[in-house]
């Protein structure tokens, strides 16, 4: 390293942004882990059951018109019952008649007028492999009845409703999610069910709905990451428990009130008509809207869960590498042989392949475990490093300590996402202003010497000289010397 401190300042400076290219492929490391992580989760889940929306129930009215079209046949003679024809061109005669046949028509859709519904899920973990997934089971219970009164107007004048043939649909995300019992009671009447032929979902026939009152659905279903409904009542009261200790709340509404703790969560909503943008009555299957536009619920997350806290890890690196160099730089003043760059790296090398090392034994032992021991590591051989490869002797120990400081930092932050950031910058302000204090009576120039030699000499080496170019002399021809002065010439008279 050079001399003069002010240089090694930059030069340190220089190396610290050298290693964003390890932490930049550590993180595409943890990243790729991430991604297959997920993909096990997301596996696992639809095997179980997947994600699962509760669409429903809707209370579905066949309907019946009688259409009447003009059509032609051929003429019969009525005596002698053959075909007609024309007597000039032989062309067959045609009769026009009206004909009235009954057709499908377009079904009344009815969403309840009261609709309460209460889930309760109980989760446990799924193994694949090194990874662990929640999945749940959950018991559904609603009770709803519907406005029969609503259907009439929906009407056209040669339309006629099957009461007989209404049944009650209620949407599912997937059949296979269906476990244990299913049944649906209208006045205490359990009602046959089925599956519904192309959709996920099933459906049960109410007969004549005019004279029901309160139906009772009880359903029992697996899922994993997410448990959402439809706000479909004209006045939905929905209430949910469970003994996950880390919900997520998502989707068209935010509940009323909720409590979380680490036994599990409660969670209920009450939500009018007018806010949810689905007619009560209608024409048009509106399961797919009501799914989109105002389903909501709550995802079973793990919360910041080791990649995340590997990835931030990698992100904060940079920080925690250049206080690093800057104890190294600051402890190694004064010691007979400056350390040098490649030494700079290497320990630069150690505190990337920390966040691996972090991430896996963490796979293995949890967060906390893995979090220790890479740390401790790390901590122990910079230490032994500083003493046996930079000589730093007793100097190391303070390397050592200041590691401890920013490796049980870098925790905290780990571990509260909500504190990260001030975490961190005070951290950095600390480290400036405690260096801008040991620094106070540095000579950044460097002692004064004599110049040396200027960097094209330095990189170049020293040109030859060349010799002075002088004018040849012309020799003077005289008399032969005889080794004595000549003698001077008389004075002349003036």
């Amino acid at each position: 390293m050079l001399k003069s401190p002010g240089r090694r300042f930059i030069i340190v400076g220089i190396l610290v942004l050298l290693m964003f290219i390890p932490l930049f492929f550590a993180a595409e490391v943890i990243n790729s882990r991430k991604f297959y992580s997920q993909d096990t989760i997301r596996n696992v889940g639809m095997e179980w059951g997947g994600q699962q929306t509760l669409s429903g129930p809707f209370l579905v009215i066949p309907v019946e018109r009688e259409v009447t079209t003009l059509k032609s046949r051929p003429k019969i003679d009525p005596d002698t019952g053959l075909v007609m024809t024309h007597p000039d061109t032989g062309e067959e005669l045609k009769v026009r008649y009206e004909e009235t046949v009954i057709k499908s028509g377009p079904s009344v859709y009815l969403l309840p007028r009261k609709f309460d519904a209460d889930l309760a899920t109980q989760t446990q973990m799924r193994a694949r492999g090194i990874f662990q997934v929640p999945v749940y089971t959950a018991q559904v219970g609603m009770a709803f009845d519907f406005d029969t009164s609503a259907a009439e107007p929906l009407l056209a004048s040669n339309e006629t409703l099957l009461w007989d043939k209404a049944r009650i649909e209620v949407e599912v995300s997937n059949n296979k999610a269906l476990r244990g019992k299913a049944e649906m009671l209208a006045d205490g009447e359990s009602l046959p069910m089925a599956p519904m032929a192309g959709r996920h979902g099933f459906t049960a026939t109410t007969g004549d709905p005019r004279g029901r009152g309160e139906y009772n659905l009880a359903l029992g279903l697996n899922g994993a990451q997410s448990l959402m409904v439809t706000p479909v009542g004209l006045t939905s009261q929905i209430s949910m428990t469970s003994d996950w200790p880390h919900p997520s709340f998502s989707g068209a509404f935010l509940p009323d009130g909720h409590e979380v703790s680490e036994s599990g969560f409660t969670a209920n909503w009450t939500i009018p008509h007018l806010a949810r943008p689905l007619p009560q009555a209608g024409r048009e299957d509106v399961a797919a809207s009501a799914r989109q536009v105002s389903g909501f619920g709550v995802r079973l997350i793990e919360p910041n869960d080791f990649y995340q806290k590997a990835y931030r890890a990698a992100n904060y690196g940079i920080l925690f590498i250049a206080l690093t160099f800057l104890t190294i730089l600051l402890i190694e003043r004064g010691a007979g042989k400056p350390v040098h760059a490649v030494q700079y790296i290497l320990v630069g090398l150690t505190q990337s392949v920390f966040v691996l090392l972090m991430v896996a034994y963490a796979e293995q032992i949890g967060f906390a475990a893995a979090y220790a021991v890479s740390a401790g590591a790390v901590i122990a051989l910079l230490t032994m490093f500083g003493f046996m490869a930079l000589k730093l002797g007793r100097r190391a120990l303070v390397l050592g300590a200041v590691l401890v400081v920013v490796y049980a930092v870098l925790y905290l932050i780990l571990d509260s996402a909500d504190y990260a950031l001030l975490a961190g910058s005070t951290l950095a302000f600390c480290a400036i202003a405690l260096t801008m204090f040991a620094t106070r009576n540095e000579d950044w120039f460097g002692p004064e010497k004599e110049k040396g030699p200027g960097l094209m000499t330095r990189m170049f080496g020293p040109t030859r000289p060349v010799a002075p170019v002088t004018p040849p002399v012309t020799p003077v021809v005289g008399p032969p010397s005889t080794g004595q002065t000549p003698p001077k010439d008389p004075p002349r008279d003036r």
